[in-house]
């Protein structure tokens, strides 16, 4: 299959051609699994020496592990040539987590006589319904985890199949497993015998719709309809909405990515160009560190793009549902276990949506009032992580406004307590049951390319001017810019009571005012850093998360914040060991890596199902353009609405131009 561009999407003859050249190497032995098939993106001077008409070189990526021990196999196949080109073992470190292994361990754990032991000490006898989930083990010293591939297993019970386990956490059985053999290394009880275990909470609570209570029945439907069709189009992954076009990517740890996002606007002369703003955008990482600092608690920390992948936990959206309005769905392609073609449908949700005012001024002299209604393209995918969704919403706007909006939801991992007691560490849910505090921290990688590669980043934030002879009435501010030069400077925190941003611009190419243009990365929702001491296991090992921005300067092969591999790592891996050669970044390619997310204290509320929470940033213009780029827009046609004066001034606009 000949596919359009060189960043087009994987396609399932892809992922079966390279599994083909991987077997007839001899690379995929018996009882081996492939860690992934994905593809090998091309360089951005590879991309500007593109043309259309041009072949169109592919290349995949297979990572293979070939048996239970430390060892890997990279491998690069050419897809045109149909040979591997690449090849090289990686030593002592450990892959994302498989899902044929850890269902072999959940096998094993409900046929070992400990576990067997410490769930019949808890009541438990009938195995049928017990719920186990393998978590990442992450780095604390224990013994099972040197030269092994482990998770740490967590159960709970299900009164039936389709129950909410969460409900019911079987509280201090904890089992070291070996991915690799498939093996039980050791059940640890805290409740050993002659002890009294902490009792299963005793009730349930399912959030279903059969069993959620009386429903509301006074919600009338809301239907969105664009009856003369959507106002972009898809051509294999090229989307292009109003002055925006861009392609979708997907990974299976960062799930979906952007790349080459332009606007057109018109030049000073009047002729249209096309202006680049993201050479590619995507989520790097995320850490979920879970504050409790007991032992059965206490290790429980998640990367959730490198140690499970978003892109591999992505789930098919459904119109109605998780999709509102004229849908146009994308299809992605990842490979299985096996190295067969593992195609996900709907995984990509694509549509537009009214976003209310988008500007709006009344004369009052002469009462003349314009409003314009402001309009969004949504680009978005949902993954489930376990016992939670993440997810993330890509919104481009009118007025050249790029936002990244993390949507969470779903269940809170549970600790069980005993009827009426509770922790410092943890909030109470019901009887019995409460849950830990914890952080969901995000990492974007904006790699920006604002009007060329030659860019330079500032900090911008308000300095208040002492009262004195330069400001007598004691009311000065003004901004302050801050040239973060090299990656040392560019380590840096928010800080809402100075409203600091950071500006890119590009010092080469200047606006109508004499003023290099830029985009400016504006934090909008809740900025925490890590809590966790640098020292500690997840401190060393989410070294991304101690910042909210860091700077580096481009390098293809610095994707991920936390390292390639975070798996169990022992930590300093991708940004802290990146920025220790302390590169220099002004007029340089320059990427940006900024660290959000929230700090969770639960609550009852959060419980069975949380409400979804929200957070994220902004990426804005700042004298990127003349003028207001959404000037343009039309007013808004005829509607149910009257003008002040009773007349539709110009001649169409409705209420929105009089």
């Amino acid at each position: 299959m000949t596919v359009a561009h060189p960043l087009s999407l994987l396609t399932p003859e892809e992922v079966t051609t390279a599994k083909a050249v991987l077997d007839a190497a001899g690379e995929v032995p018996d009882g081996a699994s492939i860690v992934h098939i994905i593809l090998v993106e091309p360089t951005k001077d590879e991309l500007a020496a593109w043309s259309p008409g041009d072949p169109v070189p592919r290349r995949v990526e297979a990572l293979v592990v070939p048996g239970p021990a430390l060892t890997m196999v990279k491998l690069i196949v050419s897809i045109d040539e149909e040979r591997i080109v690449q090849r090289e073992v990686i030593e002592g470190q450990r892959p994302t987590l498989l899902m044929g292994e850890s269902f072999l361990v959940m096998v094993a754990c409900t046929q070992h006589p400990d576990y067997i032991a410490a769930l019949a000490r808890r009541g438990i006898t009938d195995l049928t319904h017990v719920q186990i989930d393998p978590w990442p083990a992450g780095s604390f010293g224990y013994a099972a985890e040197e030269g092994r591939r482990i998770a740490r297993c967590i159960s709970f019970l299900r009164m039936d199949e389709t129950d909410n386990g969460y409900a019911r956490p079987i509280e201090g059985v904890i089992v070291h497993a070996d991915l690799g053999t498939g093996e039980v290394i050791e059940v640890i009880d805290h409740a050993p015998p002659g002890t009294d275990p902490i009792p299963l909470a005793p009730q349930g609570s399912r959030y279903d719709a059969d069993h959620a209570g009386p429903l509301r029945t006074d919600l009338r439907p809301i239907h969105i309809t664009q009856p003369e069709g959507v106002s972009f189009t898809v051509e294999d992954n090229l989307v292009r909405w109003q002055k925006w076009e861009m392609r979708m990517g997907w990974d299976p740890y960062e799930g979906l990515t952007l790349h080459q996002v332009h606007y057109t606007d018109t030049a000073p002369d009047g002729s249209e160009r096309r202006r680049s703003i993201l050479h590619r955008a995507s989520i790097s990482e995320m850490v979920v560190p879970y504050g409790d600092p007991g032992e059965v608690q206490g290790w429980k920390n998640a990367f959730d793009a490198g140690e499970w992948g978003l892109g591999r936990m992505t789930q098919s959206l459904t119109l109605g549902c998780d999709c509102l309005g004229e849908i146009h769905y994308t299809d992605v392609t990842m490979a299985t276990e096996q190295g067969t073609p593992w195609v996900v449908p709907n995984a990509i949700c694509m549509h537009e949506e009214d976003f209310g005012i988008g500007w709006k001024h009344v004369d009052l002299l002469t009462n003349r009032h314009e409003v314009r209604r402001s309009r969004r393209l949504v680009i978005s995918h949902i993954a489930t992580v376990g016992n939670y969704e993440y997810g993330f919403f890509w919104y481009f706007y009118l007025d050249g406004n790029i936002q990244l909006e993390v949507k969470l939801t779903g269940i809170l991992s549970t600790q069980g307590v005993r009827v009426g007691e509770s922790t410092p560490f943890s909030s109470p849910l019901a009887p019995g049951l409460v849950a830990p505090v914890h952080q969901h921290l995000f990492c974007a990688r904006l790699d920006l390319d604002v009007d060329g590669t030659a860019n330079r980043v500032e900090e911008v934030e308000a300095e208040v001017v002492p009262m004195g002879p330069e400001a007598p009435w004691g009311n000065a501010f003004r901004p302050k810019a801050t040239v973060l030069a090299k990656e040392s400077e560019a380590k840096r925190l928010t800080n809402p009571a100075t409203s600091r941003s950071w500006r890119v611009v590009n010092p080469d190419k200047r606006n109508h005012v004499d003023r290099p243009v830029g985009y400016k990365l504006i934090p909008t929702m809740s900025t925490p850093t890590l809590l966790a001491h640098p020292e500690s296991s997840v401190g060393q090992r989410a070294g991304f998360a101690r910042h909210n921005l860091w700077v580096t300067p481009y390098a293809p092969d610095e994707r991920r914040a936390a390292g390639e591999f975070p798996n169990q790592s022992a930590g300093g891996d991708g940004l802290p060991a990146w920025t220790a050669a302390d590169r220099d970044l002004d007029g340089e390619d320059v990427v940006l890596w900024y660290s959000f997310g929230i700090t969770h204290f639960p609550r009852p509320e959060d419980w069975p199902v949380m409400p979804t929470e929200y957070t994220g940033f902004l990426l804005a213009p700042f004298g990127f353009f003349e003028r207001n780029p959404a000037l343009d827009v039309p007013p808004s046609p005829p509607g149910p609405c009257h003008a002040p004066s009773g007349d539709d001034a110009d001649g169409g606009g409705g209420c929105c131009s009089t």
